[in-house]
């Protein structure tokens, strides 16, 4: 009986053990993970490891070191490309210098420095608010005297600020502004051309800039107008103000006969001519490549190719046209023909193959020299062809993104849409309705209250005598005159004849 009752206890306790076993294992199998599924978590992180010891690039903490690497070497590139652009201020003035006469020479460097001066304060102080300040949809109305208020640091996009940004669109507008110097070269009053001075780059560069690259950027965003580096923004809105200031001032004593014959005047110094060109030219990769205003990417190199082939096809079409024409490879065309190319290829640059910057610089190149003979036949005087380089072929450059950008650059160069033809019109015709009208009622406005244009006497003597009390040269360098000054008072003066003036009656 009692080993009746023992063997039932065991059974009953085998059986409690039987039921309860697979239920303690579905609750472990409940609190741990699977094996398979822990292997590949733990080979996941074991592999992890394994990368970061191989390559520390990929640790945390490089990665953000990495990241302030390239935001410097971003920021070093944009504000050495400003300065590449500030030195073509120094090319402008040489070519200016050199196609004027030696008696106009101190006013001619004079105006290319007060440019800058008074463009890069104009800049801080109105400039940049109304390009790139919070928009009314016509222009900024905030970021005046820009940084005053405190640091305002370097945001290199998607958006971009900051004190580098700054100093890169302040040399763009000191270069549309000395556009203007050289079509009112040796007549106009110095006082005149900084009053102009101080209105170009406080208000108009600046408000058309903004619909373009700025704040209010609707041209760009609304219809697909693209200026890469300012074929229209800078050469075009220079260009517009430079013919209006030389149809307000008229031509030079003796550029244009009775007979109505064109009588040329010769500039003084081609070799400045050369070096000025050739400072331009190493400007231009500022102002071209520089625009990329990152060096991450690298697309600053292809746009440096297109600039480069669109120059050297400008100087070899411009060869060729003035050979064919003229029977000479004319010296100021083909120099001129390198600046054409070089403007037409500003605004196409990023977004066009090699073979196309070939075309549109050859083009350029046969347009500047059309262009000062166009001029000549409406009797408009523009001693350094500033017009045709940059008025002309602006237009032209400007248009040209609408026929050959390269859909595959387009995309490359994240742009809202695909350029067209009438898209780039409508940039080129509000640049023309915006820049051209207040310029002439400007210089208009000028000649009827202060004066515009100096006296035949000082026109005749030169601007460096009268307007300065100055001489670039020694006396007897300068053809028919001797000027003596003591500082900066002219002591005496032999005023020059007509006859002594190249192209005078």
């Amino acid at each position: 009986m009692g080993a009746l009752i023992r063997w039932r206890w065991c059974s009953s306790l085998l059986l409690l053990c039987c039921l309860a076993m697979p239920s303690a294992l579905l609750a472990e199998d409940a609190k741990s993970p699977a094996p398979e599924a822990a292997k590949t978590e733990a080979a996941k992180t074991e592999k992890a490891k394994s990368e970061e010891a191989a390559d520390p690039a990929k640790t945390p903490a490089m990665q953000s070191d990495i990241a302030a690497l390239w935001a410097d070497t971003n920021l070093m590139w944009l504000v050495i490309a400003a300065m590449l652009v500030f030195a073509m201020q120094l090319g402008f003035a040489f070519v200016e210098a050199g196609l004027c006469r030696a008696k106009n020479c101190c006013n001619i460097l004079l105006k290319n420095l007060m440019d800058f001066c008074i463009g890069a304060i104009l800049f801080f102080l109105t400039g940049y608010g109304l390009m790139f300040g919070a928009s009314n949809g016509w222009f900024g109305t905030s970021d005046f005297l820009y940084g005053n208020a405190g640091d305002v640091g370097n945001t290199l996009g998607p958006t971009y600020s900051g004190w580098g940004f700054w100093f890169f669109q302040c040399v763009f507008c000191a270069t549309a502004a000395t556009i203007i110097s050289g079509a009112v070269a040796e007549r106009i009053k110095f006082h005149a051309y900084l009053v102009y001075t101080v209105v170009i780059t406080g208000l108009i560069y600046p408000i058309y800039g903004g619909w373009v690259w700025g704040s209010s950027n609707f041209l760009f965003a609304n219809h697909y107008f693209h200026d890469f580096a300012g074929s229209t923004v800078v050469h075009s809105v220079g260009g517009w103000a430079a013919l209006a200031g030389a149809i307000a001032l008229g031509p030079r004593i003796g550029k244009y006969g009775k007979d109505g014959k064109v009588k040329p005047i010769p500039g003084h110094s081609m070799p400045m001519v050369c070096l000025g060109v050739f400072i331009l030219w190493l400007g231009w990769y500022g102002f071209n490549p520089g625009s990329t205003l990152v060096a991450q990417g690298g697309h600053f190199a292809r746009v440096a190719v297109t600039t480069t082939l669109a120059a050297c096809a400008g100087a070899i079409t411009a060869m060729i046209t003035a050979w064919v024409w003229f029977k000479k490879p004319d010296f100021g065309m083909i120099f001129s023909g390198v600046l054409a190319g070089l403007v037409a290829i500003t605004a196409p640059c990023a977004v066009v193959t090699p073979v196309s910057a070939l075309i549109i610089g050859g083009i350029g190149g046969v347009l500047v020299v059309v262009g000062i003979y166009a001029l000549d036949v409406v009797k408009i005087d523009d001693p350094v062809s500033a017009v045709p380089v940059h008025l002309m072929n602006g237009i032209w450059g400007t248009l040209s993104v609408g026929i050959f950008a390269n859909q595959d650059y387009v995309t490359k160069m994240a742009l809202p849409g695909t350029p067209t033809v009438m898209g780039q019109l409508k940039g080129i015709g509000m640049a023309a309705i915006w820049v051209f009208p207040l310029s002439l009622i400007l210089f208009y406005g000028l000649k009827f209250t202060i004066g515009l244009r100096v006296s035949e006497t000082e026109e005749m003597e030169g601007l460096d005598i009268h307007e300065h009390g100055n001489e670039a040269y020694a006396g007897d360098v300068i053809a028919g005159v001797s000027l003596p000054t003591t500082g900066a008072k002219v002591a005496s003066a032999v005023p020059m004849t007509k006859l002594a003036e190249g192209g005078a009656d």
